[in-house]
């Protein structure tokens, strides 16, 4: 594993953990170092336990782990709420004349470092500022240059006027010259830094980028746990290339905007969580049939019903693949990582304008939430291709008219894909309703038609499947008895879950899949495997039913459904247990 350190900030939701844990990832990558955050919040604006926490290294970090060095804690909750991960040299950071921790007691061998925060903070300029010391505070423990920090600061206060930034940048000092003048304990961490140069975002972002780079032009959305940021990023962004985003009064209404803007000929997508889903519904069957290419965001949270709109789930599997009245065609895509978030949406509007299906881009809050760094290239924009489809135009749209000269916009085709035609093209008129229809567009209960586009519009999936590479990402020893199976965001966890297995010489072949429909073949994979487990986050293996469906075998689980992310340490744990025990292991 790589040397890293794991901080985390805590306290009541409403005390600006958010933002201060932003500020010092912001300047750990500003550093040229690696980070992965992780947040735990309530599902309320003020009060309830909430924390950020930052775990950074000089090597690439891409989950968490079940250990924090240093925390700085504004609630006896908070130490609390992290005893188990912390260790005897951990450092806690409190401010001691804050009522609710005048009596904390420092666990262990643990080092307690009372700082007063606020009375440093006033002194500073305002007592609202008290993070920002306990940030100067933490530099010091780690001997980290507060001039990472002063530009993290600018970044996140420049707008607010020079002012506010030097009262932070004087604040940060005061929790720094603090701990170096009142506490001589020898800490054991030290935070190097490079001159390398990384890009910091979230699942969201990334999301949000691949949409601008794939050519979306107009978003619709209406605000929803944890898919708002989605919608956040493309604000002030998509129009700077001539698109829109509109803030729908509901989700009904934030697909059939969506879907009308297809239906123009824009590249269109909305975003949204289980419950959105569960509305769009009935236009995404619409979607399907009139043909529209059209992408949906579903950033998974716990369900059912309201459930818990702040924690992490992959519980909607079964509604995407299989949620609507009749037979839908759909595709699904599951990005692996949060730069996957990025070429998967692309991605996915290739897909859905080359097939004119709908495509759900499933993520999960964990993937959303998640602050990780990269370096610039792995968002190379030269790499980014743009596949419209079957587009015709005034020169090529004579091939699909009838002997009447109309347009047929579903027209039967042996690879299922009719020829599309953009408003304002020459003798491309037609029409497309919700309505069984003929090639023209025509509403029709005849029988042969109905079959023959039922047909049609299913054979696109089949072609995909033919021409799309929709292989596995694959990781581990090839040769292994063991192989593990996950999907999404679990992949990070996985991947240094191995590390951990390999320690213990426990050897396996680990298959990340992010292409859940059309999807690849897994049958000789499993058919060479002793042992196969599956690893998902929901309580009933959806993933798992799905495989065991496709090849009549019976596969091993790990579910977790707490509502709480998988951790690389705790899932190799988990999978040890599973090789060892003829039960399946849940959480």
């Amino acid at each position: 594993m790589p040397a890293d350190f794991n901080w985390a900030i805590g306290g009541e939701a409403g005390d600006g953990i958010d933002s201060t844990g932003k500020i010092f990832a912001q300047a750990l990558s500003r550093a040229g170092r690696h980070v992965f955050t992780s947040k735990d919040f309530a599902s309320r604006i003020r009060g309830g336990y909430t924390a950020y926490k930052v775990r950074t290294a000089i090597d690439p970090v891409q989950s968490v782990v079940d250990r924090l060095d240093v925390l700085i804690a504004l609630t006896p909750r908070t130490i609390e709420e992290n005893l188990d991960e912390l260790h005897d040299d951990s450092v806690i950071i409190y401010d001691g004349d804050r009522s609710t921790m005048a009596d904390v007691e420092i666990p262990g061998e643990m080092v307690g470092l009372d700082v007063p925060l606020k009375a440093l903070a006033e002194e500073a300029g305002g007592a609202i500022m008290r993070n920002v010391v306990a940030l100067g505070a933490a530099c010091a423990v780690t001997d980290f240059p507060i001039e990472n920090l002063d530009s993290a600061l600018k970044k996140r206060f420049g707008g607010k006027g020079e002012a506010i930034v030097e009262n932070n940048k004087e604040a940060a000092r005061a929790g720094l010259e603090y701990v170096h003048e009142e506490f001589d304990h020898e800490f054991d961490y030290d935070l190097d830094t490079t001159d390398n140069d990384y890009v910091l975002l979230n699942g969201d972002q990334a999301i949000g980028m691949g949409a601008i780079a794939a050519g979306c032009r107009f978003y619709a959305g209406y605000p929803i746990t944890p898919a708002t940021n989605v919608m956040e990023y493309l604000t002030g962004r998509i129009e700077r290339y001539g698109g829109h985003v509109v803030q729908a009064e509901d989700e009904l209404a934030a697909i059939n905007l969506a879907l009308g803007a297809a239906r123009a000929g824009a590249r269109s997508m909305t975003a949204t969580s289980g419950p959105g889903i569960d509305l769009m519904t009935e236009t995404f069957g619409l979607v399907a049939t009139s043909e529209t290419p059209l992408v949906i965001v579903d950033v998974m949270r716990s369900g059912p019903s309201t459930g818990m709109p702040t924690k992490q789930e992959q519980g909607d599997l079964n509604m995407m693949l299989y949620g609507g009245h009749g037979e839908v065609p759909r595709f699904v895509v599951a990005p692996t990582s949060i730069d996957e978030c990025f070429w998967k949406t692309v991605e996915a509007f290739n897909f859905a304008e080359k097939y004119q299906v709908p495509v759900y881009v499933a993520a999960d809050l964990a993937m959303a939430v998640t602050e990780q760094t990269f370096p610039p290239e792995a968002f190379d924009m030269d790499e980014v291709e743009i596949d419209r489809g079957k587009v015709v135009d005034d020169d090529s749209i004579d091939e699909w008219l009838d002997d009447k000269g109309r347009f047929q916009p579903h027209a039967i085709t042996d690879d299922g894909v009719s020829p599309r035609a953009f408003p304002g093209t020459d003798q491309g008129a037609h029409m497309s309703t919700g309505l069984e229809h003929d090639e023209l567009g025509r509403r029709t209960e005849d029988t042969e038609m109905r079959v023959e586009q039922v047909d049609k519009r299913d054979r696109k999936v089949e072609t995909a499947k033919n021409d799309e590479d929709l292989s596995p990402r694959e990781f581990g020893n090839p040769d292994s008895d063991t192989l593990i199976i996950s999907w999404g965001s679990n992949e990070g966890a996985m991947v240094e879950a191995m590390e951990f297995l390999e320690e213990d010489g426990v050897d396996v072949r680990f298959l990340s899949v992010p292409y859940i429909f059309p999807r690849p073949d897994l049958s000789d994979d499993i058919e060479a495997a002793d042992e196969v487990i599956v690893v998902e986050c929901n309580a009933t293996g959806q993933f798992a039913n799905v495989i065991e469906h496709d090849t009549l075998t019976r596969v091993k689980r790990i579910n977790k459904y707490n509502g709480v992310r998988y951790k690389a340490d705790e899932l190799a744990e988990r999978i040890k247990a599973t090789l060892e025990s003829e039960e399946e292991v849940s959480a």
